[in-house]
């Protein structure tokens, strides 16, 4: 496998990871701008646990689970003041508490500051693909759970959810809980990725780009991130590709362009998504037909 497909089959697997983070409380009805914050925590404190200079020294296979663990506790206590806020006030609170950590970081001089934080131990794709595999298997699986359906029930009416005896509440926390554990897996797995982190990898631009990946994707089925994160990954390579191959500096040079008029075109005829939980039914009910009718 050549250097430059395995450098973007391993950016798809984080980008996957970290769109399921968003994509967890998005099901039940949350919207997050705080995946910035959630890669921070999770991307220092897994290179501070790894680091034999700075940090703990642990082996990387210690430090990534324990930064992604260490990241979900500090998402639970944060849900609490989260999680009174509703709508437009809600995605201000995640886009300040980003805000607020990368400030943190950003003044620690035990993780190198505003000069960012070496990461010793390396992850490659052979690490990030079976991880990646089993976030996207362990989303489908738990969106298959009573526990799945409380949260798409959350997410289309809370109201009703609560009168069939659904803990709206606990609910919302456990799925925001789960998001920054995933978030804290991102961060973790990027700073052994690239063996360097800084504040700066993870600004208010790279929040909006993976709330799109949801977004776009669709919030009402697990494919949803999987296919958004697919789109943001592949589309603007395949495009520069393109461009290369029919030695169109215009499609080269303006891919962004592009790929940003796809985006408003796609927003504006799925306001949705790409995947709805109607066109799963069609779909699985044609299935169903036309096996029946074999």
């Amino acid at each position: 496998m050549s250097g430059y497909l395995s450098a973007q089959l391993s950016i798809l697997c984080l980008n996957i990871i970290i769109a399921y983070a968003i994509f967890l409380p998005a099901a039940s009805g949350q919207l997050n701008l705080g995946a910035g914050g959630f890669a921070i925590i999770g991307g220092y404190l897994g290179g501070w646990l790894n680091s034999d200079f700075d940090g703990l020294g642990l082996a990387m296979q210690l430090s990534i689970p324990l930064a992604a663990l260490a990241t979900a506790a500090i998402a639970f206590l944060l849900s609490f003041p989260i999680l009174r806020t509703r709508g437009v006030y809600m995605v201000l609170a995640t886009f300040a508490f980003a805000e607020v950590v990368a400030g943190i970081v950003l003044n620690l001089e035990v993780v190198g500051g505003a000069a960012g934080f070496p990461v010793d131990g390396h992850a490659d794709l052979s690490v990030l693909a079976p991880i990646c595999v089993m976030v996207v298997v362990s989303c489908f699986l738990l969106m298959s759970t009573r526990f799945g359906l409380a949260m798409r029930s959350v997410h289309d009416d809370e109201n009703v959810a609560s009168l069939f005896g659904v803990n709206v509440h606990w609910v919302r926390v456990a799925a925001f809980t789960l998001g920054g554990l995933l978030g804290g897996l991102y961060g973790a797995l990027y700073g052994h990725q690239y063996n360097y982190i800084e504040v700066q990898n993870w600004n208010v631009m790279f929040s909006i780009y993976v709330l799109l990946y949801v977004l776009l994707g669709g919030t009402q089925s697990p494919f949803g991130p999987l296919l958004g994160a697919l789109f943001f990954t592949v589309v603007p390579e395949l495009l520069r590709s393109f461009g290369a191959a029919v030695g169109s500096e215009l499609i080269a040079d303006g891919r962004f362009a592009i790929f940003g008029a796809l985006i408003v075109l796609m927003m504006a005829f799925r306001p949705e998504g790409i995947v709805t939980r109607t066109m799963l039914e069609r779909l699985m009910g044609r299935g169903a037909r036309e096996k029946g009718a074999t």
